[in-house]
């Protein structure tokens, strides 16, 4: 797990909140502190869909956040600043497994709970932390170590400058 503060907000939350830079991530949750508390749960309800749309739209257990960008952004968006926000994206499965394949991990796609990147502004500052979630209990943290070095490459070659924390 690493930390990342983010050099460039405003920049970031353009790539967030505008653009599709991070469009192909699933949401978890998020939280968006302004006038009021707004709280989304990114889990899907396979109910509201029939079969054949689930199908057809190849609908997750969570939403993609390139479908909630839009809601997140209509809440934030104004002349004054959130008071906070709190945004955990996790990578999508098929993602995790070509992650695994490029580390030649030796964990199985059935083992992992989900990898997280967790996005908090508060008090002026933005952060960026990486979490995993395990199925099964081991000491080996190369699965953590490489997903580490994967959001670092992503930040890079997204041009999204930081330190880290």
């Amino acid at each position: 797990m690493i930390a990342l503060k983010i050099c460039d907000i405003k920049e970031f939350t353009k790539k967030l909140l505008v653009g599709t830079t991070f469009d192909w991530f699933l949401v978890k949750e998020a939280v968006i502190v302004t006038f009021n508390t707004f709280s989304i749960d990114g889990r899907i309800r396979h109910g509201y869909y029939s079969e054949e749309e689930l199908e057809a739209e190849h609908i997750e257990d969570f939403s993609s956040w390139s479908l909630l960008r839009p809601y997140c952004y209509s809440l934030i968006k104004g002349k004054k600043l959130p008071g906070s926000f709190s945004i955990v994206l996790r990578l999508p499965p098929r993602q995790t497994e070509k992650l695994l394949e490029a580390s030649r991990c030796t964990w199985q796609p059935e083992q992992i709970g989900g990898l997280f990147l967790n996005i908090r502004y508060e008090s002026h500052l933005l952060t960026c932390i990486t979490g995993l979630s395990l199925n099964v209990f081991s000491p080996d943290r190369t699965l953590e170590r490489e997903w580490d070095d994967a959001v670092r490459a992503f930040f890079r070659k997204e041009g999204i400058p930081f330190t880290e924390e």
